[in-house]
């Protein structure tokens, strides 16, 4: 999986580039907005920035610059540039914090508004304990990234 940087303009974007499984660091969970910052820090961790502005994108290597602003056209241009937008059989990141998901075994436990595992696959966040599983929204961005990949594996 490729490791992502979004800048501060793409945080709906990190979700789903998390959920489709990529390492992706959203800078306003590290409280970072400065240009100069955000490429440190991608070059730091070893990550492609993603990113709508454009003199950023001109000064960091192997940047992508999107000039979508809604996220379905986002998707397209990560799409043509090559990036994998489907979603991975088993669920791998948090797309709220981007921490790994570990499952959770048939006879866990889970909080009320969580599906019992033993009914359904279930995956807990190991740094933020947030729940997953393949529900509907799991559905519909799925559908989504369908329509923005031309229905090839979404």
């Amino acid at each position: 999986m490729a490791r992502f940087l979004c800048d501060a303009m793409l945080g709906k974007l990190a979700r789903y580039l998390r959920m489709c499984g990529h390492d992706t660091a959203y800078a306003l969970d590290r409280d970072i907005e400065a240009d100069d910052a955000l490429a440190r820090l991608a070059r730091e961790e070893d990550r492609r920035l993603v990113t709508r502005d454009a003199d950023l994108a001109a000064r960091t290597e192997d940047a992508i610059r999107l000039s979508a602003t809604d996220i379905e056209g986002q998707l397209c241009e990560l799409d043509v540039a090559g990036v994998r937008l489907s979603l991975p059989e088993t669920p791998r990141r948090c797309g709220r914090c981007n921490g790994a998901l570990a499952a959770v075994s048939e006879e866990a436990s889970t909080p009320n508004d969580v599906p019992d595992p033993a009914a359904a696959a279930v995956w807990r966040c190991e740094r933020c304990g947030q729940h997953f599983w393949r529900g509907s929204h799991w559905d519909d961005v799925r559908a989504r990234l369908r329509g923005v990949t031309g229905d090839r594996k979404g």
